[in-house]
């Protein structure tokens, strides 16, 4: 798994006009192939009456599928123009539909280039770019009287506290990235001199969104 990627948050969209042509974007965050077809014929059925439905998609931690579709556009002029906008940001598991409806003036092979490459890059502004870490989430259970200390501990090391539950003895549920899981846990067991019961459990990705921590 990877450490961090980049995505789009949300589905938005957004929509430019150039010499009267009308060009909207449409961005989705999506997790498999099946689900960007899906994302682009349900596109495709509400603006059925469009002159062009482009689109283009890239998933994989590797960016292993990349798909693009000119829909009857000059070839290279308008899918090949999105997926490059997905690709200089390293924009993954992201899919993008730019709808055009032809407003009677032709744009020239480079006059499309830019206006399809404009709105999908206005598109997945709107969407909105994050960045996806990977956490894993680590279970500490100490006394109380050793409690104070690791929290100090923890936050002063930028890990996260997830959760607290307090019983005979205190249990904290932290989130710390995965790289550096493994310095954490020998951080802790040397200075609680061994006495904490320290337990790892799965990864998941997060992702802050105005400055609060939202996991998968």
């Amino acid at each position: 798994m990877l450490k961090s990627f980049k995505t789009v948050n949300e589905l938005a969209e957004a929509e430019i006009i150039e010499k009267k042509s009308r060009f909207i974007a449409t961005v989705k965050p999506v997790s498999s192939e099946e689900d960007a077809l899906e994302f682009i014929a349900s596109l495709k059925k509400k603006y059925w009456n469009a002159t062009h439905n482009v689109f283009a998609y890239q998933i994989g931690e590797r960016d292993e599928i990349q798909r693009q579709s000119d829909d009857g556009e000059p070839s290279g002029t308008a899918g090949l123009p999105v997926l490059d906008v997905l690709r200089s940001e390293d924009i993954k598991n992201t899919a993008v539909v730019v709808t055009r409806y032809f407003g009677g003036t032709l744009l020239g092979t480079g006059g499309l280039v830019r206006a399809y490459g404009r709105c999908a890059k206005e598109g997945v502004l709107a969407a909105k770019i994050i960045k996806k870490i990977l956490y894993k989430y680590i279970y500490i259970t100490v006394d109380y009287n050793s409690s104070g200390k690791i929290q100090y501990e923890t936050l002063q090391n930028e890990h996260i506290i997830y959760n607290t539950e307090y019983t005979d003895k205190v249990k904290f549920t932290i989130l710390c990235e995965d790289d550096k899981s493994d310095e954490f846990i020998k951080h802790i067991t040397n200075i609680s001199s061994g006495k904490a019961l320290i337990e790892e459990s799965e990864k998941s990705y997060g992702k802050w969104i105005d400055k609060k921590l939202i996991m998968d």
